[in-house]
Protein backbone atom coordinates (compact mmCIF):
# COMPACT_ATOMS: atom_id res chain seq x y z
CA UNK A 1 0.00 0.00 0.00
CA UNK A 2 1.27 3.46 -0.81
CA UNK A 3 1.15 5.99 1.98
CA UNK A 4 -0.44 9.35 1.34
CA UNK A 5 2.15 10.96 3.61
CA UNK A 6 5.31 12.47 2.16
CA UNK A 7 7.10 12.22 5.52
CA UNK A 8 6.14 9.43 7.87
CA UNK A 9 7.91 10.83 10.92
CA UNK A 10 4.74 12.33 12.36
CA UNK A 11 2.94 12.31 15.71
CA UNK A 12 0.12 9.96 16.59
CA UNK A 13 -3.45 11.22 16.80
CA UNK A 14 -3.34 11.48 20.59
CA UNK A 15 -0.41 11.91 22.97
CA UNK A 16 1.00 8.73 24.51
CA UNK A 17 -0.49 7.74 27.85
CA UNK A 18 1.45 5.73 30.40
CA UNK A 19 -0.63 2.75 31.52
CA UNK A 20 2.11 1.09 33.61
CA UNK A 21 5.87 0.90 33.77
CA UNK A 22 7.22 0.22 30.29
CA UNK A 23 3.74 0.43 28.80
CA UNK A 24 2.34 3.16 26.55
CA UNK A 25 -0.91 3.63 24.65
CA UNK A 26 -1.17 5.83 21.56
CA UNK A 27 -3.95 6.54 19.09
CA UNK A 28 -4.18 6.27 15.32
CA UNK A 29 -4.33 8.98 12.71
CA UNK A 30 -6.95 8.64 9.99
CA UNK A 31 -6.00 8.69 6.30
CA UNK A 32 -7.63 7.66 3.04
CA UNK A 33 -6.30 5.32 0.37
CA UNK A 34 -8.79 5.36 -2.53
CA UNK A 35 -12.23 4.50 -1.16
CA UNK A 36 -10.73 3.04 2.01
CA UNK A 37 -10.23 4.82 5.33
CA UNK A 38 -7.16 3.61 7.21
CA UNK A 39 -6.03 3.93 10.82
CA UNK A 40 -2.31 4.69 10.82
CA UNK A 41 -0.81 3.38 14.08
CA UNK A 42 2.92 3.48 13.32
CA UNK A 43 5.33 5.28 12.88
CA UNK A 44 5.16 7.73 15.77
CA UNK A 45 7.23 10.83 16.35
CA UNK A 46 8.63 9.31 19.53
CA UNK A 47 9.08 5.87 17.99
CA UNK A 48 9.85 5.18 14.34
CA UNK A 49 9.96 1.41 14.70
CA UNK A 50 9.18 -1.44 17.07
CA UNK A 51 11.73 -4.12 16.33
CA UNK A 52 11.89 -3.92 12.55
CA UNK A 53 8.17 -3.04 12.25
CA UNK A 54 8.06 0.55 11.00
CA UNK A 55 4.58 1.01 9.52
CA UNK A 56 1.14 -0.21 10.61
CA UNK A 57 -2.06 0.56 8.69
CA UNK A 58 -5.37 -1.01 9.72
CA UNK A 59 -8.32 -0.65 7.33
CA UNK A 60 -11.93 -1.75 7.66
CA UNK A 61 -14.11 -3.54 8.24
CA UNK A 62 -15.58 -1.62 5.32
CA UNK A 63 -18.27 -2.26 2.74
CA UNK A 64 -16.86 -2.19 -0.79
CA UNK A 65 -20.05 -3.47 -2.36
CA UNK A 66 -20.68 -1.52 -5.56
CA UNK A 67 -17.51 0.61 -5.25
CA UNK A 68 -13.97 0.20 -6.54
CA UNK A 69 -12.58 -0.70 -3.12
CA UNK A 70 -8.82 -0.72 -2.82
CA UNK A 71 -7.19 0.88 -5.86
CA UNK A 72 -3.49 1.63 -5.35
CA UNK A 73 -1.65 2.19 -8.67
CA UNK A 74 1.96 1.04 -9.20
CA UNK A 75 4.34 2.70 -6.76
CA UNK A 76 7.93 2.05 -5.66
CA UNK A 77 9.55 0.79 -2.46
CA UNK A 78 13.10 0.53 -1.17
CA UNK A 79 14.66 -0.76 2.05
CA UNK A 80 11.68 -2.65 3.42
CA UNK A 81 9.36 -5.65 3.29
CA UNK A 82 5.60 -5.23 2.91
CA UNK A 83 3.31 -7.61 4.80
CA UNK A 84 -0.30 -7.87 3.62
CA UNK A 85 -2.76 -9.75 5.85
CA UNK A 86 -6.50 -9.87 5.31
CA UNK A 87 -9.30 -10.59 7.77
CA UNK A 88 -12.07 -10.19 5.18
CA UNK A 89 -12.18 -9.67 1.43
CA UNK A 90 -9.76 -10.11 -1.45
CA UNK A 91 -6.88 -8.02 -2.84
CA UNK A 92 -4.96 -8.53 -6.08
CA UNK A 93 -1.21 -7.93 -5.93
CA UNK A 94 0.97 -7.29 -8.99
CA UNK A 95 4.64 -6.34 -8.99
CA UNK A 96 7.55 -5.58 -11.29
CA UNK A 97 8.95 -9.09 -10.84
CA UNK A 98 5.91 -10.31 -12.79
CA UNK A 99 4.06 -11.65 -9.74
CA UNK A 100 0.26 -11.63 -9.86
CA UNK A 101 -1.38 -13.00 -6.73
CA UNK A 102 -4.88 -12.86 -5.26
CA UNK A 103 -4.69 -12.79 -1.48
CA UNK A 104 -7.46 -14.08 0.79
CA UNK A 105 -7.95 -14.04 4.57
CA UNK A 106 -5.41 -16.09 6.49
CA UNK A 107 -2.82 -15.94 3.72
CA UNK A 108 0.43 -13.99 3.75
CA UNK A 109 1.76 -11.74 0.99
CA UNK A 110 5.36 -10.80 1.76
CA UNK A 111 7.20 -8.55 -0.69
CA UNK A 112 10.86 -7.73 -0.19
CA UNK A 113 11.74 -4.41 -1.81
CA UNK A 114 15.47 -4.38 -1.13
CA UNK A 115 17.22 -2.24 -3.76
CA UNK A 116 13.89 -1.45 -5.43
CA UNK A 117 10.55 -2.88 -6.55
CA UNK A 118 7.22 -1.51 -7.75
CA UNK A 119 3.78 -3.01 -7.12
CA UNK A 120 0.07 -2.32 -7.27
CA UNK A 121 -2.80 -3.41 -5.02
CA UNK A 122 -6.42 -3.44 -6.02
CA UNK A 123 -9.74 -5.03 -5.29
CA UNK A 124 -10.44 -7.39 -8.20
CA UNK A 125 -13.47 -6.70 -10.37
CA UNK A 126 -15.44 -9.52 -8.73
CA UNK A 127 -14.25 -8.62 -5.21
CA UNK A 128 -16.00 -9.62 -2.02
CA UNK A 129 -18.48 -7.06 -0.62
CA UNK A 130 -16.37 -6.33 2.48
CA UNK A 131 -12.70 -5.54 3.09
CA UNK A 132 -10.74 -5.67 6.33
CA UNK A 133 -7.03 -6.10 6.88
CA UNK A 134 -3.65 -4.70 7.79
CA UNK A 135 -0.70 -3.43 5.77
CA UNK A 136 2.61 -3.63 7.61
CA UNK A 137 6.18 -2.70 6.76
CA UNK A 138 9.38 -4.26 8.06
CA UNK A 139 12.50 -2.12 7.79
CA UNK A 140 15.40 -4.10 6.37
CA UNK A 141 18.51 -3.87 8.58
CA UNK A 142 21.26 -1.81 7.00
CA UNK A 143 23.25 -4.91 6.02
CA UNK A 144 20.32 -6.19 3.92
CA UNK A 145 18.87 -2.98 2.47
CA UNK A 146 20.24 -3.68 -1.00
CA UNK A 147 19.11 -7.32 -1.35
CA UNK A 148 17.43 -8.37 -4.56
CA UNK A 149 13.65 -7.86 -4.57
CA UNK A 150 11.48 -10.91 -3.92
CA UNK A 151 7.86 -11.97 -3.42
CA UNK A 152 6.33 -14.78 -1.35
CA UNK A 153 2.72 -15.95 -0.97
CA UNK A 154 2.21 -18.40 1.90
CA UNK A 155 -0.96 -20.26 2.84
CA UNK A 156 0.39 -22.85 5.31
CA UNK A 157 1.29 -20.94 8.46
CA UNK A 158 1.87 -22.25 12.00
CA UNK A 159 -0.93 -22.01 14.56
CA UNK A 160 -0.89 -22.42 18.33
CA UNK A 161 -3.13 -21.93 21.35
CA UNK A 162 -2.67 -19.49 24.22
CA UNK A 163 -5.35 -20.47 26.70
CA UNK A 164 -8.64 -19.95 24.89
CA UNK A 165 -7.05 -17.83 22.16
CA UNK A 166 -5.99 -18.94 18.70
CA UNK A 167 -2.70 -17.59 17.36
CA UNK A 168 -1.42 -17.62 13.77
CA UNK A 169 2.26 -16.76 13.36
CA UNK A 170 2.67 -15.14 9.94
CA UNK A 171 6.20 -13.74 10.39
CA UNK A 172 9.10 -14.66 12.63
CA UNK A 173 8.54 -16.97 15.58
CA UNK A 174 6.52 -17.22 18.77
CA UNK A 175 6.58 -19.92 21.46
CA UNK A 176 8.48 -22.32 19.22
CA UNK A 177 6.20 -21.81 16.19
CA UNK A 178 8.09 -20.32 13.24
CA UNK A 179 6.67 -18.89 10.04
CA UNK A 180 8.42 -20.03 6.83
CA UNK A 181 8.43 -16.43 5.57
CA UNK A 182 11.90 -15.00 4.99
CA UNK A 183 12.71 -12.15 7.36
CA UNK A 184 16.00 -10.44 8.15
CA UNK A 185 15.96 -9.82 11.91
CA UNK A 186 14.60 -11.57 15.04
CA UNK A 187 10.89 -10.70 15.21
CA UNK A 188 7.30 -11.88 15.43
CA UNK A 189 4.09 -10.99 13.64
CA UNK A 190 0.97 -12.84 14.82
CA UNK A 191 -2.81 -12.60 14.62
CA UNK A 192 -4.67 -13.50 17.82
CA UNK A 193 -8.35 -14.45 17.64
CA UNK A 194 -11.12 -15.39 20.05
CA UNK A 195 -13.95 -17.58 18.78
CA UNK A 196 -15.76 -17.06 22.11
CA UNK A 197 -15.01 -14.94 25.15
CA UNK A 198 -11.51 -16.04 26.10
CA UNK A 199 -8.28 -15.23 27.82
CA UNK A 200 -4.74 -16.46 27.52
CA UNK A 201 -1.13 -15.71 28.32
CA UNK A 202 1.19 -15.15 25.36
CA UNK A 203 4.90 -15.75 25.97
CA UNK A 204 7.29 -12.93 25.05
CA UNK A 205 11.05 -12.65 24.66
CA UNK A 206 12.59 -10.24 27.20
CA UNK A 207 15.02 -9.01 24.53
CA UNK A 208 12.15 -7.88 22.28
CA UNK A 209 9.87 -4.86 22.31
CA UNK A 210 6.24 -5.28 21.22
CA UNK A 211 3.06 -3.55 20.15
CA UNK A 212 -0.48 -4.95 20.34
CA UNK A 213 -3.58 -3.55 18.65
CA UNK A 214 -7.17 -4.68 18.21
CA UNK A 215 -8.50 -4.91 14.67
CA UNK A 216 -12.03 -5.92 15.63
CA UNK A 217 -14.09 -6.32 18.78
CA UNK A 218 -13.33 -5.83 22.46
CA UNK A 219 -10.00 -6.86 23.94
CA UNK A 220 -7.33 -5.86 26.41
CA UNK A 221 -3.78 -6.69 27.43
CA UNK A 222 -2.55 -6.84 31.04
CA UNK A 223 -5.67 -4.98 32.14
CA UNK A 224 -5.36 -2.17 29.57
CA UNK A 225 -8.35 -1.85 27.24
CA UNK A 226 -7.50 -1.77 23.53
CA UNK A 227 -10.35 -0.44 21.43
CA UNK A 228 -9.70 -0.42 17.66
CA UNK A 229 -7.58 2.61 16.81
CA UNK A 230 -5.25 2.32 19.82
CA UNK A 231 -1.75 0.85 19.99
CA UNK A 232 -0.18 -0.64 23.13
CA UNK A 233 3.61 -0.56 23.37
CA UNK A 234 5.49 -2.97 25.66
CA UNK A 235 9.17 -2.25 26.32
CA UNK A 236 11.82 -5.01 26.52
CA UNK A 237 12.12 -7.06 29.68
CA UNK A 238 8.73 -8.80 29.71
CA UNK A 239 8.28 -12.57 29.60
CA UNK A 240 4.54 -12.67 28.86
CA UNK A 241 1.38 -10.66 28.33
CA UNK A 242 -2.12 -11.61 29.48
CA UNK A 243 -4.79 -11.02 26.85
CA UNK A 244 -8.57 -11.03 27.30
CA UNK A 245 -10.95 -10.89 24.35
CA UNK A 246 -14.66 -11.05 23.69
CA UNK A 247 -15.91 -13.56 21.15
CA UNK A 248 -15.08 -12.50 17.59
CA UNK A 249 -12.19 -10.21 18.55
CA UNK A 250 -9.06 -10.04 16.40
CA UNK A 251 -5.76 -8.64 17.68
CA UNK A 252 -2.24 -8.35 16.32
CA UNK A 253 1.04 -8.81 18.14
CA UNK A 254 4.15 -7.34 16.49
CA UNK A 255 7.60 -7.28 18.02
CA UNK A 256 11.28 -7.85 17.68
CA UNK A 257 14.73 -6.93 18.88
CA UNK A 258 15.12 -3.14 18.83
CA UNK A 259 16.56 -2.29 15.43
CA UNK A 260 19.16 0.12 16.79
CA UNK A 261 19.25 2.05 13.52
CA UNK A 262 17.82 5.48 12.80
CA UNK A 263 15.37 5.27 9.91
CA UNK A 264 14.59 7.96 7.39
CA UNK A 265 11.12 7.34 5.97
CA UNK A 266 9.58 9.36 3.16
CA UNK A 267 6.62 8.38 0.98
CA UNK A 268 7.16 4.66 0.24
CA UNK A 269 10.88 4.62 0.92
CA UNK A 270 12.86 3.53 3.98
CA UNK A 271 16.43 4.79 3.90
CA UNK A 272 19.15 6.07 6.17
CA UNK A 273 20.26 9.28 4.46
CA UNK A 274 18.61 12.03 2.40
CA UNK A 275 20.58 10.78 -0.59
CA UNK A 276 18.91 7.36 -0.30
CA UNK A 277 15.52 9.02 -0.61
CA UNK A 278 16.46 11.56 -3.29
CA UNK A 279 18.09 8.89 -5.47
CA UNK A 280 15.03 6.64 -5.23
CA UNK A 281 12.63 9.48 -6.05
CA UNK A 282 14.78 10.50 -9.05
CA UNK A 283 14.98 6.92 -10.33
CA UNK A 284 11.21 6.48 -10.05
CA UNK A 285 10.57 9.72 -11.95
CA UNK A 286 12.98 8.63 -14.71
CA UNK A 287 11.53 5.12 -15.01
CA UNK A 288 14.74 3.54 -13.74
CA UNK A 289 15.58 0.86 -11.14
CA UNK A 290 12.05 -0.23 -10.17
CA UNK A 291 10.69 -1.74 -13.38
CA UNK A 292 7.11 -1.79 -14.69
CA UNK A 293 4.12 -3.62 -13.20
CA UNK A 294 2.68 -5.83 -15.98
CA UNK A 295 -1.07 -6.27 -16.18
CA UNK A 296 -2.06 -3.07 -14.38
CA UNK A 297 -4.34 -0.83 -16.42
CA UNK A 298 -3.61 2.71 -15.35
CA UNK A 299 -0.96 5.28 -14.58
CA UNK A 300 1.69 4.77 -11.89
CA UNK A 301 1.67 7.07 -8.88
CA UNK A 302 4.01 10.05 -9.17
CA UNK A 303 6.21 10.81 -6.20
CA UNK A 304 5.14 13.86 -4.19
CA UNK A 305 7.41 16.94 -4.27
CA UNK A 306 10.59 16.37 -2.32
CA UNK A 307 11.68 19.06 0.15
CA UNK A 308 15.46 18.50 0.60
CA UNK A 309 15.70 20.94 3.52
CA UNK A 310 12.96 19.28 5.50
CA UNK A 311 14.32 15.85 4.64
CA UNK A 312 17.79 16.84 5.89
CA UNK A 313 16.30 17.99 9.20
CA UNK A 314 14.71 14.56 9.66
CA UNK A 315 17.93 12.65 8.97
Amino acid sequence: MSTVDQDLDVPAGIPPAAAAAGVEVTGARLARVGDIEVRRLLPLRQRRSVGAWCFVDHYGPASVDGVAGMQVPPHPHIGLQTVTWLIEGTVLHRDSLGSEQLIRPGQLNLMTAGHGIAHSEESPEDHDPSLHGVQLWLALPDAYRQVAPDFEHLTDLPKLRAGGLGVTVFAGSLAGAASPARVFSPLVGAEISAAVDARGTVPLRPSHEYVIFTAFGTAGADGTGLPPGSLLYLSPGRESVAITARGGARLFLLGGEPLGERLLMWWNFVGRTPDDIADAARDWARGQRFGAVPGYRGTPLPAPPLDPVRLARRA
